[in-house]
């Protein structure tokens, strides 16, 4: 009798881990797949999920400054384009976290986007 909740609860966890590393992968398919991760993450609030949405978040938001700064001629451009390299090199990083189902911050900023974005 044990046995057999047990092994329901621990197919419960397994359901809840794959569900919160999809939310987490969703979170890093562009920035309608963040709202839509925020979103289904907003009923249970996984921790996993909530982790990855933070730093997905804190990655859109430095491309939406780096874009701004591209609006500058010359240097802003020059700036903006070795950013949207770095960008893309902490976006395949943080997204590699994610699927490998690491609580891990994306390089550079990632420890920056956890102290932002704690309250998220």
């Amino acid at each position: 009798m044990e046995t057999t909740r047990t092994k329901s609860q621990n197919a419960e966890a397994a359901t809840a881990n794959e569900e919160s590393k999809r939310i987490a992968v969703i979170a890093y398919i562009t920035f309608i797949g963040l709202i839509i991760a925020f979103v289904m993450n907003n009923d249970k609030k996984q921790d996993f999920a909530s982790y990855h949405i933070r730093q997905s978040l804190g990655l859109c938001i430095t491309g939406l400054a780096l874009g701004v700064i591209g609006v500058i001629p010359i240097l802003g451009w020059i700036i903006n384009i070795i950013g949207i390299f770095v960008l893309l090199y902490m976006w395949i990083m943080a997204l590699m976290n994610a699927i490998n189902e690491k609580e891990k911050p994306a390089p550079i900023l990632g420890k920056k986007y956890e102290e932002w974005f704690k309250n998220i």
